[in-house]
């Protein structure tokens, strides 16, 4: 989530420890992108035209049935990390940017200052 100056909420954990709230919301993002197809879906949505897809357009790229996409989307969503509108018969899917801030966020580097020569 983004603070009122356009930062990210959450601190690098170089800088300050999680709390145990803030742990558990993002390790459930983390477990939803570690199954290989959540990845790519997750990738393909993000990537595809206007920002959004259709479920129609994410089941093709992959060797599992509509279902199981189906299920995959919904650990996506449940996570955070998506969030989708049904439209007639189809259900649309898009990235959540503040999600995405905030997995950033915390596995950013801080800058470490140049030394100066010797």
């Amino acid at each position: 989530m983004l603070g009122q100056d356009g930062a990210a909420c959450c601190a690098p954990m170089l800088r300050e420890p999680l709390g145990e709230e803030a742990a558990a919301e993002l390790s459930r993002m983390f477990k939803a992108l570690s199954d290989p197809v959540r990845l790519r879906l997750l990738s393909l949505i993000a990537s595809h035209e206007g920002g959004e897809a259709c479920v129609c357009d994410l089941t093709g790229p992959f060797d599992v049935s509509q279902p199981t996409i189906s299920h995959h989307l919904k650990v996506l969503r449940e996570a955070g990390l998506v969030g989708s509108e049904r439209r007639g018969t189809w259900v649309y899917y898009w990235v959540l940017p503040e999600a995405l801030a905030k997995l950033s966020a915390l596995l950013q580097i801080p800058a470490v200052p140049a030394k100066a020569p010797a």
